[in-house]
């Protein structure tokens, strides 16, 4: 009786390989590119922005970047990273580990704190009705919006950038 516990047959693995850390590079890479962005441009810029244009401006952001485009690579990213892992575990033990690596930097650092962080902060500034606001009210908004969100944001733009280095030395080392 044929053992069927490993799906995917050595050869398979090896032929997967390659094209998996090519497009985990690309994905990763697109997203460090976003967070990276947005950090030396979309964040500049809104700083300048009186209070109500600030805190509109980024209601409106955070509606349109849930989209297919953005999510592809965003949450393709990890699974990637963790397929290309996977493949590379039992043939290359430095490739392995850098992209372990690249999947806990990733993982914890952009996924996880863009979860635990920056959703909830967007969350709750969805449901402030800044037409119904005082001037005060706006402020105080901002305030409580965007110093923690700009420092989650960082954290989640070096993590991007370290996973999607990581990708590329992995690459470099590959046979």
């Amino acid at each position: 009786m044929k053992d069927h516990s490993n799906r995917l047959s050595k050869p398979m693995m090896h032929a997967l390989y390659f094209p998996s850390l090519i497009l985990t590079a690309l994905l990763t890479g697109l997203s460090a590119g976003l967070f990276y962005a947005y950090s030396c441009s979309v964040n500049l810029g809104l700083a300048r922005l009186p209070d109500n244009e600030y805190l509109r401006a980024m209601q409106e952001i955070n509606k349109a970047i849930l989209n297919p485009v953005f999510f592809m690579s965003f949450i393709g990213s990890i699974f990637l990273l963790a397929f290309a892992s996977w493949l590379s575990h039992s043939e290359q033990v430095a490739t392995f580990r850098l992209l372990l690596a690249a999947t806990l930097v990733y993982a914890i650092g952009v996924f996880g704190v863009t979860v635990a962080g920056n959703v909830p902060l967007n969350d709750t500034l969805a449901g402030f009705n800044i037409n119904a606001a005082t001037a005060d009210e706006i402020r105080l908004q901002r305030l409580h919006f965007e110093r923690p969100w700009n420092k989650l944001h960082s954290i989640r733009t070096l993590c991007s950038v370290g996973a999607f280095l990581l990708v590329v030395i992995a690459l470099c080392k590959t046979k």
